[in-house]
């Protein structure tokens, strides 16, 4: 009776909880409580194992890095790798206050943050010094390459913004430029984690811990609280999505070893106290590395391994930021440890519709390490508070990196450099000469433009709207020989006010080319209306309201 009661149980659903933008429904009890990690592969998210019945496509660019949107395909999905900048580093340690040693000088963004400010027009950095006391540093930039470290007031004759105290010291830290916050003295944010040593009956400890403050300038910063006890890599994000803040705690296990534990809090002041008894019972275990992130046994790890890391191949941090209709995640992996040269983290990438089940479709470094001794990026690379910033038709990563120093755990000299992808370019589906097609699952919209991020140089793309049945209602005309992030479709009869509104498929048909994303919009300039990272030039908010 037990084992039928039971059975009964879990074929029930769960009960229904929050509705997101893209019909996804979350269950009543959120976060999803995760009590322990494994080293198993990542279980596939339940949205593309249980799709809404009909997606609503409102909301941002519908990017194809995954089969949520698709029903039906004979396409080949492609993913991309952003391309280093020739120049690299662009932020380089030149100045006494960020340290001028062979073994230690430092410009660099440990998350930190990258943003693009619209009520200026520049590009801002916030980043890291190396000595101690360490400082937080800003610097400005009009096209997101040639950096200028302004002389500012905080401390005279610097462009220090913060600097430590005498009792504690800077670890990891995320700055949020906050376009929806509404009081302009909170317009930036940020989240530095700090380490104090302690003695508690008689062992020396660390006591690390994340203050909140705001700035309405991010020059000038005053502390609003003080918060809870944590790991030394937490890092924070905005999920404008859902209106509510997430604290990605970093956490470890024995089977997984560094991990992130997930709470979030729609009140920022309240948030940061996740050891309070009711935040240690809304918090949980999130997300680690698991048997897909490839270890690097050429790496002269050593053997064996000392028992603080026992697991090989950890999820060292995670960044994310909402870009377009969906969430990014800079996953930061640490390969193990080697005998001859500091912690080698790179960056890989993953993507999410509900804010907390991953999909890493692609466990490639999407921005690696060298292996070529004495580059700037030869031992470690983190990413970026902000994630990407949108740059015209491209994608600006910033990362943080080592380049070390051989026969040693020294970073050597750390610097800020940029990688750069294709706008939408993180994935794309293709056709050779025999073509190919794509059905999405039933959507909705309001917008009647239909705009596409396409490549067919040497070929071209068709699409139709289909009704219930699978009947043709509208088609377009051709787009041949194209190569931009953004061309409107043309229909040979009307276009699709007809159908706003009611549940469409869409159809593309591909020859020599690659599909991706494609969006609906009201707006004949071909505004998105999804979300922009952490900005660029031509935005005027969180959202792409412009077309640019």
């Amino acid at each position: 009776m037990k084992l039928l009661l039971s059975a009964l149980l879990l074929s029930l659903p769960a009960l229904a909880g929050e509705t997101l933008y893209n019909s996804i429904v979350l269950p009543d009890a959120w976060p999803p409580k995760i009590t322990a990690l494994t080293r198993e592969p990542l279980a596939v998210p339940p949205y593309l194992i249980t799709p809404p019945a009909v997606i609503p496509i409102e909301v941002g660019r519908q990017l194809l890095v995954d089969d949520f949107l698709i029903e039906q395909t004979s396409l080949k999905r492609t993913h991309h790798l952003p391309v280093y900048h020739k120049g690299n580093p662009v932020l380089r340690p030149d100045k006494a206050w960020e340290g001028r040693s062979v073994a230690k000088a430092a410009a660099l963004v440990f998350s930190d943050g990258v943003w693009f400010d619209p009520a200026d027009q520049l590009f801002k950095v916030w980043y890291m010094t190396a000595t101690r006391p360490i400082s937080t540093c800003y610097a400005t930039s009009k096209d997101g390459i040639h950096w200028d470290k302004p002389v500012l007031d905080v401390v005279p004759g610097t462009n220090i913004v913060l600097k430590d105290g005498p009792e504690a010291y800077r670890n990891s830290s995320t700055v949020w430029l906050d376009l929806e916050e509404k009081d302009p003295q909170r317009r930036f944010k940020m989240f530095p984690v700090y380490v104090r040593e302690e003695t508690v009956n008689g062992k020396l400890t660390l006591r690390k811990w994340m203050k909140l403050y705001f700035s309405p300038d991010g020059i000038h910063w005053t502390l609003a609280v003080e918060g809870d006890e944590c790991g030394d890599r937490t890092t924070v994000f905005r999920n404008p999505f859902r209106k509510t803040w997430v604290f990605g705690l970093r956490g470890g296990t024995p089977v997984v070893g560094r991990c992130r534990e997930y709470y979030e809090s729609a009140d920022l002041l309240h948030g940061l106290h996740w050891g309070s008894r009711q935040g240690k019972q809304a918090r949980t275990f999130w997300i680690g590395a698991d048997t897909l992130d490839p270890e690097r046994h050429d790496l002269n790890l050593f053997d064996p391994i000392p028992s603080y890391d026992q697991v090989p191949v950890q999820l060292y941090n995670l960044d994310c930021a909402a870009y377009e209709s969906l969430m990014v995640g800079m996953f930061t992996i640490w390969r193990g440890q080697p005998r001859d040269r500091a912690k080698p983290n790179e960056v890989c990438v993953g993507y999410s519709r509900d804010g907390f089940h991953w999909s890493r479709p692609d466990r490639r470094p999407f921005c690696p390490v060298s292996e070529k001794e004495g580059d700037w990026n030869w031992c470690n690379v983190q990413s970026a508070g902000g994630c990407c910033l949108i740059v015209g038709d491209q994608l600006y990563f910033y990362v943080g990196a080592h380049q070390g120093i051989k026969g040693t755990k020294a970073d050597g000299r750390c610097s800020t450099s940029l990688a750069t992808l294709r706008r939408d370019g993180f994935a794309s589906m293709d056709a050779g000469e025999a073509g190919g097609t794509l059905t999405t699952r039933p959507l909705r919209f309001s917008g009647n433009h239909l705009f596409v991020n396409v490549a067919t140089p040497q070929g071209e793309l068709r699409a139709e709207a289909l009704d219930a049945e699978g009947k043709v209602i509208a088609k377009t005309n051709p787009i041949t020989h194209a190569d931009s992030t953004k061309v409107e479709f043309t229909w040979k009869d009307g276009d699709l006010s007809a159908v706003a509104e009611r549940p469409v498929r869409l159809r593309f048909s591909l020859t020599n080319g690659s599909l991706y994303a494609f969006w609906v919009t009201p707006d004949a300039n071909g505004a998105s209306h999804g979300y922009v990272a952490a900005g660029g030039p031509g935005f005027i908010g969180p959202t792409d309201t412009t077309g640019k």
